[in-house]
């Protein structure tokens, strides 16, 4: 488990607009695949940054469309 310092670094490297790119969020020295958006109550982002994003983003999409060819 995450201590508070490091929860701490984690949600204020989330919360500086240099490492927004527009809606899209860019960290290399953020860890973290899925972060909370700079105002809470807009939900979650992906780091960019990440490779697995990437992964994980093309995975949603072939999943909704396998689901939207086979259950047709």
């Amino acid at each position: 488990m995450k201590s508070k310092l490091d929860k701490a670094i984690l949600d204020s490297m989330s919360r500086n607009p240099n490492n927004w790119k527009g809606i899209f969020y860019y960290n290399p020295g953020d860890s973290r695949l899925i972060v909370r958006k700079i105002n809470p109550s807009m939900g979650w982002s992906f780091n960019f940054a990440s490779p697995y994003s990437y992964i994980t983003l093309a995975f949603i999409i072939l999943i909704t469309i396998a689901a939207i060819v086979f259950l047709k």
